[in-house]
């Protein structure tokens, strides 16, 4: 069963995709109100399932007339998107962020579901064992190594 938080992201992406502008603009209350949560529910969904990490830029206007304007992010070239994912990860990754590092690059299909699970797996906190930033900092290493990888796709 399917919790809130995915609902509303499931919601709000179909928004997105269905609209003919190159965003939307949406009023949390309302949101709220049509799934019958908090406000602060909208705020938890926007500020995690829409970041720059998988491809959105959120901007607000707080106050009587505010509304939050969430915009995806389309790159034109996979090759683009992989630069893009580079540039963010020189001063490390954390697990959130290499997961939706991950979900973005699945979701503009630059990889395969294999090929993320096989990275997931293999930048997994379990997997790296080791202490905090030393981490983080392998972590985007090995994200950036994979990724030179299949942006020079070359055959065996």
């Amino acid at each position: 069963m399917r919790n809130i938080s995915d609902v509303i992201e499931g919601y709000l992406k179909q928004v997105i995709e269905l609209s003919e502008r190159d965003h939307i603009e949406i009023k949390r209350s309302e949101v709220a109100e049509k799934f019958q949560c908090v406000p602060s529910q909208i705020n938890y969904v926007i500020n995690t399932r829409f970041t720059v990490d998988r491809g959105y830029l959120v901007e607000s206007k707080r106050g009587g007339g505010g509304y939050i304007r969430i915009k995806r992010i389309r790159l034109h070239q996979k090759s683009d998107v992989i630069a893009d994912v580079i540039q963010r990860l020189e001063h490390g990754a954390t697990q959130v962020m290499a997961e939706d590092i991950v979900f973005r690059l699945l979701d503009e299909e630059v990889i395969s579901k294999r090929e993320a699970k096989l990275i997931l797996s293999a930048v997994d906190r379990a997997t790296l064992l080791l202490p905090l930033p030393t981490r983080d900092e392998v972590r985007a290493r090995i994200l950036i190594a994979m990724l030179f990888t299949i942006k020079y796709q070359t055959t065996i």
